[in-house]
């Protein structure tokens, strides 16, 4: 039988999370007997940082791939039909985007993978989406708000974790005896990183050896300057290429420059050794189209997790794996709910002040609340995003 041709169509890259699945849809079909994976938008080598027995085995999705993209250059601007699958990447327009050539791909069939953040979906995107034999939504909120406007089509798959390197194990006591909270996610309004400033700013006038360590790059300058749109925090500065100023933001905040350390772009699969040191990790993230993959790896590796109770967040909340955020106020526009879908939630600063305080009084009992964490996230890895990936391209394709 000969193996099913599949496009991914999105960036493929060990730093930012969508490039980080299609890394890893890629590593487990390298070898797969039944699927050809075939990257449509393949970064470049700068963008991949993976151990050599994982270069070994992508080396040949990047051949292809890069052949494949050179065949695609006379192309620009224009649309184009491949035979074989195409999982392509969509927000909640449903409009197909450009692939690396400028060139909107299409398949025999197209499939839509899909994490938006909003439960306000147009009657044309509806239409639109209902065109395709399936919809990937990447969490459960996902998957309501478009079955709460009429799609049928709809198929849930949890995006995973590489459990070969997100996993409980000791930490090396970098910062010795300082309490580690570590903030992870692009720099944006919905990610909630101003309420963040906000909880720790507090948390640390109480605990002087806490340190905050945000991992907050953002490859489109564009969206981080959304986390001014808060009466939370000061402003964030930004250069004139559009970076964040985030250590220069702490400190107009009150934030020592010794309770604030900023790792910048850390690639995937050195972050375990980073998390591991860490006492809580925290998301105030105000939504998430997905599960949050950051928090899943965060939660993997046995750090007690302090999560907002909204949207894709919820998937990942059971009892006593974390400690949610459970007083979420209603947002208005295109932050607010739909047809008895929730939409965006505002997380309380004295909630998020007083779950930090728990987590460094009761150390054994987040230990504890860590492990139950990384047990029950466990049951999400790759592999398991990867086949049942696999069985919708199958099932589709026939």
């Amino acid at each position: 039988m000969d193996r099913r041709t599949t496009y991914i169509n999105w960036g493929v890259s060990s730093f930012f999370g969508w490039g980080v699945y299609g890394l890893n849809l890629a590593l487990n079909w390298c070898d797969d007997p039944d699927i050809e994976p075939v990257g449509a938008y393949v970064m470049t080598p700068d963008q991949l940082a993976v151990d050599p027995l994982r270069q070994r085995l992508i080396d040949s999705f990047l051949a292809t791939s890069n052949a494949f993209q050179a065949r695609l250059k006379p192309f620009r601007e224009r649309g184009v039909t491949v035979e074989g699958t195409v999982i392509s990447h969509f927000n909640h327009n449903f409009r197909l985007s450009l692939s690396a050539n400028d060139v909107a791909l299409e398949g025999k069939p197209s499939i839509a993978a899909t994490f938006f953040e909003t439960a306000l979906i147009s009657t044309d995107s509806v239409q639109r989406a209902a065109a395709f034999p399936a919809v990937v939504t990447g969490s459960t909120w996902n998957a309501q708000v478009l079955q709460a406007h009429g799609l049928q089509n709809v198929r849930t798959v949890i995006q995973g974790i590489d459990p070969t390197l997100f996993h409980p194990a000791p930490r090396q006591g970098v910062f010795g005896d300082r309490f580690l909270v570590f903030s992870g996610g692009k720099l944006e309004r919905r990610k909630g990183q101003d309420i963040v400033i906000a909880a720790f700013r507090r948390f640390a006038e109480r605990r002087p050896d806490a340190l905050l360590v945000s991992a907050w790059g953002n490859f489109w300058p564009a969206s981080s300057a959304t986390i001014n749109d808060t009466d939370l925090a000061e402003p964030c500065g930004f250069a004139p290429n559009g970076d964040a100023d985030v250590a220069g933001w702490a400190a107009a905040n009150n934030i020592a420059p010794d309770n604030f350390f900023a790792l910048g772009f850390v690639p995937n699969a050195h972050l375990p050794t980073v998390l591991r040191e860490m006492d809580v990790a925290l998301f105030t993230n105000r939504a998430e189209g997905g599960t949050n993959l950051v928090a899943m790896e965060c939660m993997a590796c046995g750090v007690p997790t302090i999560l907002s109770r909204n949207t894709g967040h919820i998937d990942l909340i059971e009892d006593d794996n974390c400690y949610p955020l459970n007083q979420q106020g209603e947002l208005a526009g295109f932050e607010a709910g739909s047809l008895g879908v929730p939409g965006w939630g505002e997380s309380d600063v004295d909630e998020v002040v007083e779950a930090l305080e728990r987590v460094y009084a009761h150390r054994a009992e987040a230990r504890e609340r860590g492990l139950r964490g990384a047990a029950d996230i466990g049951r999400y890895s790759w592999a398991k995003t990867a086949r049942e990936m696999k069985a919708i391209v199958l099932e589709t394709s026939t």
